[in-house]
């Protein structure tokens, strides 16, 4: 079999990554990428999705749980009945801590033994480092403005200086400053990065159509919970907000010229092939565990989610499964689309929407300082009650800060990156 018959076969087989899958929204992407796959996809095609956990106990129970899901879904539909189902969908478990480099750096020795390619990576798991509620601003917020803050809320509190356990032995003539990094800054970006970095070959293997690096986000990733002097937010309340900024800023001008000298550095451009596109997606307002409550406020929570959706908001998606839609639409759209609505309204940030029935939507988003596509006064299809109240029109100053802002967090993150891989190293020998 000659390179253009292969690649012509391998273009029948998906390879997509997704971290954090046990539970949740990572959960949730892995079975509605199932469930659209098999719907939208002929019987010629197939998906191999591997899913990452952080120990094997989770990893057993997840597969286990999507095979029931594949069961369940091949029965609901009644599709392939003459062709088995469960080939056509092939699960693959590999273990990561995000928190440790080490294991980051394992699991992309193993990505690379196993998989001839891998079409896209969407880098769902992370933290929040969220310690509790303040209570008596929660309830005054929630009387006065239940919308905006049921929406954008400002009463969470959020742990402060939160490290990693240390991911080299003291350092001591290599110069850095300390053997471990913000928890929360490394679980949500720095593990993903240096993942992403290292399995660059994989998503430049994809000969049809460049790889996709799709990065999880937030409604929550407000301006002004970030500073460059503090890209890990270890001086934060607000670590999980400081990190969705940084990934919506990384994403976001991934593309720009004013960032390319670094960009290039973090995912080489291929010799023979298109090099892969980041993009950037969140779920809307779900209702999960990252915010540590009593259990009978999930409930009560749950409640005010529908309410603020029945009010008018189109964020709050309030199932894991509905939040799963922009992700999931991200990484299975043709090219071809994805590049035709980029062309016409810039690149952008993509949440999942709902309307009042609760019909979900991939749907565009601001983003402070970006605007919906990073075009100046265009605001076609932002959702009606979408914005932030603070949220102001994109002014060609405001878009130049983002760029700048763009360039100095990508020469952040690589001068990082450098400086771990090289202290990692050190340490081997």
């Amino acid at each position: 079999m000659n390179d253009r018959q292969h690649a012509s076969v391998e273009d029948f087989h998906s390879y997509v990554l997704v971290t954090g899958a046990n539970g949740g929204l990572g959960y949730a992407i892995c079975c509605r990428l199932i469930d659209e796959f098999i719907l939208t996809r002929p019987s010629s095609h197939s998906l191999r999705l591997i899913i990452t956990t952080r120990d094997k106990t989770k990893s057993h129970d997840t597969v286990a749980k999507l095979k029931d899901h594949i069961f369940r879904t091949r029965k609901h539909h009644k599709v392939h009945e003459k062709t088995p189902l469960v080939p056509k969908i092939y699960l693959q478990s590999e273990q990561v801590d995000l928190c440790q480099l080490r294991s980051v750096q394992t699991l992309i020795k193993k990505l690379f033994r196993s998989l001839p390619k891998l079409d896209t990576v969407i880098l769902n798991a992370g933290l929040g480092g969220f310690t509790g509620v303040d209570w008596p601003l929660a309830i005054w917020a929630l009387l006065t403005n239940f919308r905006q803050e049921v929406t954008y809320p400002t009463f969470k509190l959020g742990g402060v200086g939160d490290l990693t356990a240390p991911q080299i032995s003291e350092p001591a003539s290599s110069g850095a400053k300390s053997s471990q990094l913000g928890q929360v800054f490394c679980s949500n970006v720095f593990g993903h990065y240096l993942l992403v970095h290292g399995i660059a070959t994989l998503l430049s293997n994809s000969s049809a159509t460049p790889g996709r690096v799709i990065w999880i986000s937030s409604l929550e990733a407000y301006g002004s919970t970030f500073s460059i002097d503090d890209i890990q937010g270890l001086s934060s309340p607000s670590a999980y907000e400081s990190s969705k900024r940084l990934t919506d800023i990384l994403a976001l001008t991934s593309r720009l010229p004013i960032t390319q000298q670094w960009v290039d550095r973090f995912l080489p451009p291929p010799s023979n092939h298109r090099p892969p596109k980041q993009y950037v997606a969140h779920p809307g307002i779900c209702a999960t565990n990252i915010l540590p409550i009593y259990w009978i406020l999930v409930y009560v929570m749950t409640a005010a989610f529908y309410l603020a959706r029945w009010i008018g908001s189109p964020w709050h998606t309030t199932t894991s499964y509905n939040g799963a839609c922009a992700p999931v639409w991200l990484a299975l759209a043709s090219q071809e689309e994805l590049d035709a609505i980029e062309g016409d309204g810039g690149a952008g940030k993509w949440g999942s929407a709902v309307d009042w029935q609760g019909e979900e939507r991939a749907s565009r988003t601001e983003v402070q300082g970006w605007g919906i596509g990073g075009k100046v006064g265009d605001n076609v299809g932002l959702p009606k009650n979408s914005r932030l109240r603070e949220a102001e029109d994109l002014t060609e100053e405001g878009k130049e800060r983002f760029a700048l802002m763009g360039r100095s967090c990508w020469q952040a993150m690589e001068q990082l990156r450098v400086e771990w891989e090289g202290l990692l190293r050190e340490e081997d020998d």
